[in-house]
């Protein structure tokens, strides 16, 4: 079975090996005939070919593109080897003079293959485009266009194209080949009618694969703009519908020292109707990249990084930012945000951010859009606040979060900017044990108008408090409750504390205050017209009860009748502390809790002056005393 097996392969084997030399001869006979009329051709074609013919050739086929008119004043070079190229110098395109006279661009030196076989028949194409220093004027329609309008073969095929089936339909007559297409050192100015402002481009450098009009591009352009270099990478199945402004499947990415972006998906340049896709943007210096774009947003500072990732889409008249991930500095968020557009009225934004810990006070300046009135000359011209450009309603929950040296968890909160006034609520929330609700207001012209702070404590341990801002002094340590209401005229970011009013009212169960020792202050009132309070600070005071009211005006606050009471003794304080100067200028009195016993413990009145935290206090002789001895 083996031997005949063999047999049949042999009979296989023998007739190609009687053809094979045969072919191998007819295939190499070919070879060398097209080497031979390759070399014969690119021998022969400086004589059949004139520079002239292939000059008109390229001015046709670029007025055909553009439909404006180009002039060539260089002299043209013509090279056939490796491939037969043209290069062009002091080109000029200019729309004719019987429609304007219109500049479109010049470009120092323009290369390009062409076909030799096309060229001895009479006719002349071109592709791979090299282009050298090109100035180029643009200009952007109040739609968001490039103006195309001009009647150029690229205008037309932008103006013809179509879209069945889910694809980019073209006809056959608008289609064109193009090749590559690279630009070194080249300049644009795009003009935008809307804004009336010229964007201009420097140091281009692209790379462009479009082999047809009707197929897929692929372009990489980088750019200078302000100084900063600008990395594009743009590639579309459907390009012609882009630059039409209509929806095309897109891939874009951009990436500088200052912003990185990545968008995938359907979007059009003229409008967000149909947009729908994948985004991502990483902000690595918030202020560097304000800087660079002209725009001042005070307070801006502390907000340094910014990262998003979502999936975007259109919705309605606006944007819904699904599966959102969102970090600012080191807070990171999820949730889901919408923008809204309407004709006649203000952007508004929405939504809901989970952050596992955040950051308050970066959060805030994000929204801080604007300086004082009287800081007024260091914003960009034309930036208006954010009460004039933008609506906002968010809401926001958090396990932790952080503002200034105060830590806060299991908070719920929301800012609202709507109708002249921003506010930012923190409706629920865990601080020191208890529980904490604020509202920060800011009214008027927006930020800048003033605006007023209202705080609420409950039940939040007051010892552990001042433990974790180190104070110094002799403070009630207690578990208690407070209430703050401020008003500032001036914009919060500027306020001092001279420029705060308002009231305060603090209450505590049982507490101790260090460093009074009540007895100590009794025997040295009774032996001294003065002494620090720190020679006083042998014990601590225990009470039952505190009661504090003070009013803020003016850089100082004005206590009322503070009473706190102790099982044996009551201190009651009321008088003016300068908190700008750590100041003081207080009466106060230290009496028997139990009028009973009035006899062992007689009032004492005193006053107290100096600075915190270390007073002097002064006894005040009762009526019809002796005083003190020197």
């Amino acid at each position: 079975m083996s031997t005949s097996r063999h047999r049949r392969w042999r009979r296989k084997i023998g007739p190609v090996s009687r053809w094979l030399p045969g072919f191998a001869r007819l295939s190499t006979v070919f070879l060398l005939i097209a080497l031979a009329l390759f070399v014969a051709l690119r021998v022969a074609a400086p004589y059949l070919i004139t520079t002239g013919f292939v000059r008109s050739g390229i001015e046709d086929a670029l007025s055909k593109w553009t439909g404006y008119h180009a002039e060539i004043k260089g002299s043209p070079v013509l090279e056939f080897w490796p491939t037969p190229r043209i290069t062009l110098n002091q080109i000029t395109i200019r729309q004719p003079r019987e429609n304007g006279d219109r500049l479109l661009g010049s470009i120092d030196s323009l290369s390009a293959d062409f076909s030799l076989i096309d060229a001895l028949r009479g006719r002349t194409s071109f592709h791979e485009f090299h282009l050298v220093r090109p100035n180029l004027a643009l200009t952007r329609d109040d739609k968001g266009l490039i103006d195309w309008s001009y009647a150029g073969l690229l205008a037309r095929a932008i103006s013809g194209v179509r879209y069945e089936n889910g694809a980019e339909v073209l006809d056959p007559d608008l289609d064109a080949e193009i090749g590559a297409v690279t630009v070194e050192d080249g300049t644009f100015a795009v003009t935008d009618i809307k804004s009336a402002k010229t964007y201009r481009f420097d140091n281009v450098t692209a790379d462009i694969a479009w082999p047809r009009l009707s197929g897929a591009i692929s372009a990489v352009v980088i750019a200078r703009i302000n100084g900063e270099d600008l990395k594009v990478d743009f590639a579309s199945r459907q390009p012609l519908l882009a630059f039409a402004g209509r929806n095309a499947e897109t891939r874009t990415s951009l990436t500088s020292n200052l912003l990185t972006a990545h968008f995938q998906g359907i979007a059009s340049i003229a409008s967000l109707s149909a947009l729908s896709g994948n985004i991502t943007a990483s902000i690595p210096d918030m202020p560097a990249l304000l800087k660079w774009s002209g725009k001042s947003i005070p307070g801006i500072a502390t907000l340094k990084s910014a990262t998003l990732e979502s999936d975007i889409m259109s919705s309605g008249n606006g944007l819904r930012f699904n599966n959102l991930s969102l970090s600012l500095n080191e807070a990171s968020a999820t949730g889901v945000m919408d923008l809204f557009t309407q004709p006649g009225k203000r952007p508004k934004i929405g939504g809901t951010l989970a952050f596992d810990q955040m950051n308050l006070k970066p959060f805030l300046d994000a929204f801080a859009l604007r300086l004082a009135a009287g800081e007024a000359e260091e914003i960009s011209p034309g930036i208006s606040g954010p009460l004039r450009l933008l609506d906002v309603d968010v809401r926001l929950s958090a396990r932790r979060a952080q503002m200034g040296l105060f830590e806060l968890s299991d908070v719920g909160a929301s800012m609202i900017v709507a109708g002249g006034e921003a506010k930012f609520d923190i409706g629920d929330s865990r601080f020191e044990g208890g529980e904490m609700t604020a509202h920060l207001e800011a009214t008027q012209r927006d930020f800048d108008g003033g605006g007023k702070l209202q705080l609420s404590i409950r039940d939040a341990d007051f010892a552990a408090l001042a433990e974790r801002l180190q104070l110094k002094g002799p403070l009630p340590l207690a578990t208690g409750s407070l209430d703050l209401d401020l008003q500032s005229p001036k914009a919060i970011w500027t306020t001092g504390l001279a420029d705060v009013t308002g009231r305060l009212h603090f209450w505590t169960r049982e507490g101790t205050i260090p460093g009074i020792d009540t007895a100590g202050l009794r025997t040295l009132a009774a032996e001294k017209p003065f002494f620090p309070l720190s020679t006083a600070a042998g014990g601590a005071f225990a009470f039952n009860q505190l009661n504090l009211q003070a009013d803020f005006a003016n850089g100082s606050a004005e206590m009322h009748d503070a009473q706190i009471a102790g099982t044996a003794e009551t201190l009651t304080l009321s008088g003016v502390i300068t908190y700008q100067s750590n100041g003081l200028a207080l009466s106060g009195s230290l009496e028997s809790t139990d009028p009973a016993k009035a006899a062992d413990l007689p009032l004492l009145p005193f006053f107290i002056g100096g600075s915190w935290p270390n007073p002097v206090i002064s006894p005040v002789p009762l009526f019809g005393t002796t005083p003190h001895a020197q």
